[in-house]
């Protein structure tokens, strides 16, 4: 009977996740899954969200996403330290674990279903000319979401950080924090100690389906002179299959990996569907004393002995602190907000990587990932069973390629361009679910797609690493109810269109690779409606091109950044505190002074462990020696 309860629990999930009829199967295949691992989907491996917090703790965490699971974990283990960790979201369901339905949780439930202003510069194929922007909410945040890439970027982002002013962001100083969070599944990968290790809460590990285009991609690396090279060791330059947060055929979330294992922790609580509104902060201390927060229609309020530490991510986070009084000052006073401390950068200084959708290249033989083979009763089976096939794949993202344009330094091992390269494309669904979730005008794609729907092909997607384009967060009132204004600015730089431009060309190539060749490899040709006016596939057309259907990756950083006392734009400092009230720290993507070259999801995790170090080091140290050492650090900065 609690199997049969079970099963009838988790198709009651699946269904009010991403509605009914979206996926035929999907009752069929999440009974499957809740059968065959019932033990996996029982409520009590989860953590329990209190029905009532208490009035004090010495640690508030606002986030439950990736930076904030991690220090939920890693500050409990202070047993002397009691911890409130506040999601405005709920919990992961059984639809969030396998991988091939993360594009049915955008806009979904556990989706902020964030859109930017329509801009000019960007996007010009989506709806309204505004770009989707995905954000978990959820426990684990965009972890529960997100493709599961695993990439650590470049050494020289984070020796870029340190020569900032940054003391303690060097390469060599956070390495030891990516391998402290890994599990690493790869026995080839994990012999090299200098860059992996196992036993840690994440587990990472290679996908256990792949297709011969994957495979493909790497003959067609070698054809074009670069190496398969592990991309999260001693060289980023070359090709590879990606590596996941993956745990056999699951996603493995920050919520899984770092929160369900210590759910019995007495002194951690969990308080989901919990919003919080604003950090309080003493006026005459300018120290932050808690937090306010929504539940249920009510307001509550729950104070912090030691400190408050924001992991809302790059848009709430810096939403947050302008609602309590931190950011420029010419703005909190237009929304009518009192300014607690001017903090001119906050909101400002948004990256995010962004990448050219829709190349699409058609092929003869039924090997990509199609949507009439790939969610049926057979595969359902074999995913329940094996944890393996079609159903485990990251929506067709298999391979990965870092290469330099002509915009970078060729000599140096630092790329400008990562290819992401799939076993699908944007019609291989038939217009379903990949242009809803890329919010894709229906006319722009009657006109370049419906006419190869359900037909094999294979795509890529040619991804800037480093632009130089910056946009801005703004509060569009003092409501924290209401979304703050997001401006990407996309490709208001000239550079950026120009590498992304180069990438474009690079994808061409490959497709035009012998290894590619072999599957009837040819590039679907119909020109976008915008460009049409040009000549086809000059410079002046990609230059235009890459303006239409501008895919964000979904990394959105920078908007608090870290920097020394020097630095006027800077929000938080090395220890990540804010700058002008103690007591509040901000741990997440948002205090990224550049974005990383890669996927960020693991530079995050990163950031959670060597902040969670960072609050243990400044707590458990005698008050003296503390004291010594800001010193001594003012004194160098000085």
């Amino acid at each position: 009977m609690a199997v049969i309860t079970g099963i009838l629990a988790a198709i009651k999930a699946a269904t009010a996740l991403v509605g009914v009829g979206k996926v035929s199967v999907l009752p069929f295949l999440i009974a499957s899954i809740a059968y065959f691992h019932y033990d996996q989907f029982d409520p009590e491996n989860r953590p329990v969200s209190v029905k009532k917090v208490d009035a004090e703790y010495d640690f508030v965490i606002v986030g439950g996403g990736s930076a904030g699971s991690v220090l939920a974990n890693r500050l409990s283990e202070i047993s002397d330290w009691k911890i409130l960790l506040l999601e405005a979201g709920g919990h992961e369901t059984e639809v969030t674990d396998v991988p091939i339905l993360s594009l049915y949780l955008h806009k979904s439930r556990v989706d902020w279903g964030y859109r930017p202003q329509p801009q000019d510069s960007a996007c010009q194929a989506m709806k309204d000319k505004r770009c989707s922007w995905t954000r978990g909410k959820v426990l684990g945040g965009s972890s529960v979401l997100n493709t599961m890439l695993y990439i650590r970027g470049n050494r020289r982002d984070y020796d870029q950080w340190a020569s900032f002013g940054n003391e303690g962001w060097s390469f060599d100083e956070v390495l030891p924090y990516f391998k402290k969070s890994q599990d690493q599944r790869n026995p080839y990968l994990a012999k090299d100690s200098r860059h992996h290790a196992t036993g840690g809460y994440l587990t990472v590990q290679d996908n256990p389906y792949n297709t011969p285009i994957g495979i493909a991609y790497l003959q067609a690396a070698q054809e074009m002179g670069y190496d398969i090279r592990d991309v999260n060791g001693d060289q980023q330059t070359g090709f590879a299959l990606f590596q996941y947060t993956m745990r056999r055929g699951s996603r493995c979330s920050t919520a899984k990996a770092f929160l369900r294992p210590i759910r019995l922790r007495k002194n951690l609580h969990i308080s989901l569907w919990s919003h919080v509104t604003k950090v309080n902060i003493d006026p005459a201390t300018r120290r932050a004393t808690g937090v306010e927060f929504v539940k249920d229609g009510t307001i509550y309020t729950v104070n912090a002995r030691k400190e408050v530490i924001l992991s809302g991510g790059a848009i709430n986070s810096p939403q947050l602190l302008m609602l309590s009084g931190i950011g420029p000052r010419k703005h909190l006073q237009e929304v009518g907000i009192n300014v607690v401390h001017d903090s001119p950068g906050v909101g400002q200084n948004l990256q995010d990587h962004i990448a050219v959708g829709g190349l699409t290249f058609l092929i003869d033989e039924p090997i990509s990932l199609l949507t009439s083979r790939l969610i049926n009763s057979n595969t359902a089976i074999r995913y329940a069973i094996k944890e393996d096939g079609p159903l485990a794949s990251s929506v067709g993202i298999e391979t990965v390629g870092f290469i330099s344009t002509k915009y970078a330094n060729q000599s140096d091992d630092w790329p400008d361009m990562e290819l992401m390269m799939l076993s699908t494309s944007t019609s291989a669904d038939g217009g379903t679910q990949v242009k809803q979730a890329h919010g894709l005008d229906d006319e722009f794609y009657k006109e370049v797609f419906e006419s190869i729907n359900y037909r094999d092909q294979f795509g890529m997607f040619p991804m800037m690493l480093r632009p130089k384009s910056r946009g801005l967060i703004k509060l569009k009132s003092k409501d924290p109810m209401e979304y703050p204004l997001m401006y990407h600015n996309y490709l208001t730089d000239p550079h950026d269109v120009a590498v992304l431009r180069e990438g474009v060309k690079a994808s061409l190539a490959v497709g035009e690779t012998t290894a590619m060749k072999r599957f009837g490899a040819r590039l679907h040709r119909t020109l976008l409606p915008n460009c049409k006016h040009l000549p086809p596939f000059t410079d002046e057309y990609w230059d235009c091109a890459v303006r239409q259907y501008t895919l964000s990756i979904y990394h959105y950083s920078c908007t608090a950044k870290m920097g020394p006392p020097s630095d006027p734009y800077a929000v938080v400092d090395p220890q990540l505190r804010v700058y002008g009230v103690s007591g509040l720290r901000v741990i997440d993507a948002s205090i990224m002074p550049t974005i990383t070259s890669g996927n960020i999801n693991a530079p995050v995790i990163m950031i959670g462990e060597k902040g969670a170090d960072l609050i243990k080091e400044y707590w458990l140290t005698p008050i003296q020696y503390r004291r010594k050492r800001e010193a001594r650090y003012n004194e160098t900065i000085v």
